[in-house]
């Protein structure tokens, strides 16, 4: 049998950890032996636990051990992380440990560095004293990677190191919550992060634009609510349609009836923009008046819409490379102490795995199970609310009628 001891610390009861532990154990087809559970004598003190594990092969003791890491534990015994250069670019070497968006520690030369620029499914490289994540593709022979879970120190959020402003987090997704309620939270939410310098941004889709939300999240933008948004090409098109024509998918929202021709508005919109050149050359030439990239342009707020294959156009804002789409997107959660999901599940899930844990997201959507997908895929650190987009910005817009306060920071210009 091969054989590793692991230690933890925290809340292992109440938090349910020390029996994930034990099953993740089970699971992974070892066996283990408690040999020490100190447990905490009041709800402030942490308990300690260590525990042997066993498995019969190396690589089931290396898969049960990573699984340990990722839910917080550690190998007992102190040492340095284990580094392998990479073989070659966008190459990584085998063993190589995958980050979680939990805040990571590498032990290095006998020192703990803190992973720089934490998100999910990275590599970490140590360089000139320093370690930092790095995604797959941006891996350069010769990089020195960390492998195994020696040197790893996983740190789980605890609730005693939240934010007081954050409180709103542990509660749950509910369709029967009042939404002014949950407007409530999530605007004491982005006032905190306000307070704390952080950066506020909206993850939005085309259907912020097809149930009458787009004039309130351009009323947010225009306060100063908004600090950048990630979208896609459609809630674009759709934000110039109805600026231009009145309509979403040709449908008149101010009536919700089809208008002549309306299915030809998308399509429309998309060729003034293309001659115009793009959404800021529309606004200044006057072609664009209204709607959300209107205001993000004249208020010089970024954007970034990333293309896909089922895009007309597309507008010559939307970055059809994707990995240029992606860093752009990451870019703009730099710094980032808040995140809106408005009705957009895939691009919310893709900012998910790019955030530290520490951020918070609010998932807004009318279908209760978009809210929890998130969290599903791992961001823990999601809220939902349930309910109708439109009718959420309509409520957090009602409670910013004076101006945002603490104006954005500065910023680049959008795309």
């Amino acid at each position: 049998m091969h054989f590793s001891r692991v230690r933890a610390e925290g809340h292992l009861i109440d938090s349910g950890l020390m029996a994930r532990y034990l099953g993740a154990i089970v699971e992974g087809g070892g066996r283990y032996e408690i040999v020490r559970f100190d447990v905490g004598r009041t709800t402030k003190d942490f308990s300690v636990a260590e525990i042997d594990v066993r498995a019969a092969t190396e690589g089931a003791l290396r898969r049960i051990l990573d699984n340990l890491l990722s839910l917080g534990a550690r190998p007992a015994e102190a040492r340095d992380a284990r580094l392998v250069p990479a073989p070659k670019d966008g190459v990584a070497p085998e063993g190589f440990h995958s980050t979680t968006h939990h805040r990571t520690r590498v032990r290095h030369r006998g020192a703990w560095l803190d992973a720089e620029r934490t998100r999910m499914d990275a590599m970490i490289v140590v360089r000139g004293g320093r370690a930092r994540c790095v995604l797959l593709r941006d891996l350069r022979k010769g990089d020195q990677v960390v492998c195994g879970p020696e040197g790893i120190d996983v740190v789980l959020p605890r609730d005693e190191r939240r934010p007081e402003t954050f409180a709103f987090m542990r509660s749950e997704t509910s369709s029967e919550r009042a939404v002014e309620v949950k407007v409530a939270e999530v605007a004491e939410a982005m006032k905190a992060a306000r307070r704390a310098k952080r950066r506020i941004v909206a993850v939005a889709g085309p259907v912020v634009v097809h149930t009458g939300g787009a004039p309130h999240l351009a009323a947010l933008v225009k306060q100063g609510a908004i600090d950048s948004i990630l979208a896609g090409n459609a809630i674009a098109v759709h934000d110039v349609e109805l600026a231009l024509f009145g309509t979403s998918l040709g449908v008149e929202l101010a009536t919700g009836l089809g208008a002549s021709e309306g299915h030809m508005h998308h399509l429309r919109a998309i060729n003034a923009i293309r001659r115009a050149g793009s959404i800021a050359k529309a606004v200044k030439t006057g072609v664009l008046k209204s709607g959300i990239f209107y205001e993000c342009v004249r208020a010089g707020v970024p954007f970034s819409l990333a293309g896909s294959i089922r895009d007309d156009g597309p507008l010559p804002d939307t970055e059809m490379d994707l990995i240029a789409a992606q860093r752009r997107y990451a870019e703009l959660l730099e710094g980032a102490g808040l995140v809106l999901v408005l009705g957009s599940m895939l691009h919310g899930i893709g900012v998910g795995n790019m955030l530290p844990g520490d951020v918070p997201i609010v998932c807004v959507d009318i279908h209760p199970g978009v809210v929890t997908k998130l969290a599903d895929r791992g961001s823990a650190q999601t809220i939902g609310v349930v309910t109708d987009v439109s009718v959420f910005l309509h409520a957090l817009r009602k409670r910013y009628q004076v101006p945002f306060p603490g104006r954005r920071l500065s910023r680049s210009r959008g795309r």
